[in-house]
C-alpha cells in the first residue's frame, strides 16, 4: 500500500497542470494511471536502459477505441510532466488486441506514440496489428490462467503462433516485431530462441544466468529451427478480413475454434479485476 500513498502525494504534486492532465477522469483513476505504470519507479530505470518504457492503458478500455486514445496519451503526458527532459519516444503503449484496441494503436502510431499490442492469441490479431503499424506484438504463450490458478497448465501454447507471426513480418517487411509474453519455465524460453524479443521473469532470468550451454540439450530454439509455408506469408491470405470490422470479429471468432476469443476475454477479465481492486484501494486515500 505503501506504493499508493507514494502515487497519491506524487500526484498532488502536479499541481494545476495535473488537473489539466487528468481532464474528466475521476481521481480514482488517474491516481491508478499514475502508480500502476510505476511511473516515478520507471523513471528512475530509464537512465540505465536504452530501450522503451512499457506501460499499459486501463483493461476497462478495451472496447473503446477513444477511450484508449485519450488514455495513452494522457500517460504520456504524466511523464513528460514529471520528467521533460525524459525523450517522450521512448514509451510504449501497451493495448489489448480487441479491433477497437488495435484501431486506437493505429491513431497512436500515426501521431508518433510507439504502441504494443498485448494480449495477442492469434494470427487474425498478429495481422491487424501490423496493418496498424504497430511498434510490437506481445503474444502470450500462456493464458493468463495459469499465473492465477494454482496447477492449470494451457495446452494450447502460443510457439507456433510466435514463429508464424515473426516469419509473416519478415517476409512482408513489417516493421511490427515479436515480444512473446506469459512464460512460465526456463524450457519455454529456451524453445523461443530465435523471437525477436521476449519477456523473462526475474526468477526466469536467474535460472536462466546459472545454466550451461550444455544443459539446454534439443530444446533451444524448437520453434524457429523449421521455416513456415510460403502460403502462410501470403498478406493476401488476410486480406478480406482487413476490410471490414465485421469481418475480422468472424474470423477472430472463429480462430481456434473460439479459443484465442476465449483467452482475450479471460485476459481482460483478470486486468479489469485488478483495475477495480486498485482504484478501490486508491479511495482511501482520497477519502
Amino acid at each position: 500500500m505503501y506504493i499508493q500513498a507514494i502515487a497519491f502525494f506524487e500526484l498532488t504534486k502536479l499541481s494545476a497542470r495535473g488537473a489539466e492532465i487528468r481532464g474528466q477522469v475521476p481521481l480514482n483513476q488517474f491516481i491508478v494511471e499514475v502508480m500502476s505504470q510505476m511511473v516515478k519507479l520507471q523513471l528512475l530505470i530509464a537512465p540505465h536502459i536504452t530501450g522503451y518504457l512499457h506501460v499499459q492503458t486501463n483493461p476497462k478500455l478495451s472496447y473503446s477505441r477513444d477511450g484508449m486514445v485519450k488514455n495513452a496519451e494522457r500517460i504520456v503526458a504524466i511523464f513528460r510532466q514529471l520528467s521533460p527532459s525524459l525523450d517522450a519516444k521512448r514509451i510504449c503503449v501497451k493495448i489489448p488486441a480487441t479491433w477497437d484496441g488495435l484501431c486506437a494503436c493505429r491513431i497512436l502510431e500515426a501521431k508518433g506514440i510507439a504502441t504494443l499490442a498485448t494480449t495477442m492469441f492469434c494470427m487474425e490479431q498478429a495481422v491487424l496489428a501490423s496493418d496498424a503499424n504497430c511498434t510490437y506484438i506481445a503474444p502470450y504463450i500462456n493464458e493468463l490462467k495459469v499465473h492465477f490458478e494454482t496447477g492449470y497448465i494451457d495446452h494450447n501454447k502460443a510457439f507456433a503462433f510466435c514463429r508464424e507471426a515473426q516469419a509473416y513480418y519478415h517476409a512482408n517487411n513489417y516493421r511490427t516485431r515479436v515480444l512473446a509474453a506469459s512464460l512460465t519455465s526456463v524450457e519455454e524460453v529456451l524453445q523461443l530462441a530465435g523471437v525477436n524479443h521476449v519477456t523473462i521473469s526475474p526468477i526466469l532470468l536467474r535460472t536462466l544466468s546459472r545454466l550451461e550451454d550444455s544443459t539446454t540439450g534439443k530444446e533451444l530454439g524448437q520453434y524457429f529451427a523449421d521455416e513456415s509455408a510460403i502460403e502462410s506469408l501470403d498478406p493476401k491470405k488476410y486480406a478480406d478480413i482487413l476490410q471490414h470490422e465485421s469481418s475480422w470479429k468472424l474470423a477472430f471468432t472463429r480462430s481456434g475454434f473460439g479459443t484465442s476469443e476465449g483467452k482475450i476475454i479471460q485476459a481482460i477479465n483478470y486486468f479489469s479485476d485488478f483495475q477495480e481492486k486498485l482504484e478501490e484501494l486508491s479511495e482511501r486515500y482520497i477519502l
